[in-house]
């Protein structure tokens, strides 16, 4: 599985301001994936689609080994310069540089919506130990909020298909699989405050904002930035409402990791 272009080329631009402006995960959320994919001293996890680490950097409290794996190299660049002590592959989720059997947990944060495919979750099974889990969680910007619709309004003019979380299409990828048994999920509301420029970084960060040709993207950053200015409060922050979302599978089938999908026969998998 190639990744796309808006993910190689909008990620590569903005990782600098992908770990500025993009929100952390609050620490109820962590803890909800962390009990629910039995993080301890001693597990090992992988994190898939790492981006800058953010994920990664919150799991570590909880003592696990970490490997993250991220094919974008601008990417990795921050992440090394975050978390040095962390070890980061390039890497896709189809093609993960991990063993068989070699992980307790898989996990992806404001990733899985680029790879849901039976053929990614074939290949998460073939790295779990058996009794291992799978743990996904995204922050979504809170759009019951007036402001924030409209600032969603304004860059989903230039989404066209890229996959979203929003969409809920990433969730096709569980039907009719044998890999994994059914997915539990959990919601935390929080709010991530910035100061403005650095607020902007984070809508400059989207991957198709970022992949636009400059005059394209001047223009549509600029009406976000009207709009910032608009709730900014006095001291110039602006406080970002979100609600993040758990989810988490168990491995049901170890053995079916080690067969990929055309393995299995005719209706082998969904698409």
């Amino acid at each position: 599985m190639e990744v796309r272009s808006e993910a190689m080329v909008g990620f590569g631009r903005t990782a600098d301001a992908y770990e500025r402006g993009r929100p952390g995960y609050p620490a109820e959320a962590v803890a909800l994936l962390a009990e629910a994919l039995d993080l301890r001293p001693g597990a090992r996890v992988v994190d898939v689609g790492t981006g800058t680490g953010k994920l990664t950097r919150a799991l570590q409290p909880t003592g696990a080994h970490l490997v993250a794996v991220e094919p974008v190299a601008q990417m990795r660049r921050r992440f090394a310069e975050a978390l040095p002590g962390i070890e980061v592959r390039d890497g896709t989720a189809g093609q993960l540089p991990i063993g068989d059997a070699e992980v307790d947990a898989v996990v992806c944060g404001q990733a899985f919506h680029w790879f849901a495919e039976p053929e990614v979750l074939a290949e998460f099974a073939r790295v779990l130990r058996p009794g291992g889990h799978l743990g996904l969680i995204w922050n979504v910007r809170d759009q019951s909020v007036p402001w924030v619709a409209r600032l969603t309004a304004i860059i989903d003019t230039r989404a066209g298909d890229t996959p979203r979380h929003e969409s809920g299409a990433w969730r096709r990828a569980f039907d009719d699989q044998p890999w994994f048994g059914e997915l539990g999920s959990a919601s935390v509301d929080h709010v991530h405050v910035l100061p403005l420029p650095a607020m902007l970084e984070r809508y400059a960060s989207t991957s198709f904002v970022a992949a636009l040709a400059d005059d394209e993207r001047a223009d549509l950053l600029g009406q976000v930035a009207a709009v910032l200015a608009q709730v900014a409060g006095a001291d110039g922050t602006v406080a970002h409402p979100y609600r993040t979302d758990v989810w988490w599978a168990a491995l049901s089938d170890p053995g079916a990791g080690r067969r990929r999908p055309a393995d299995r026969g005719p209706g082998a998998g969904s698409s």
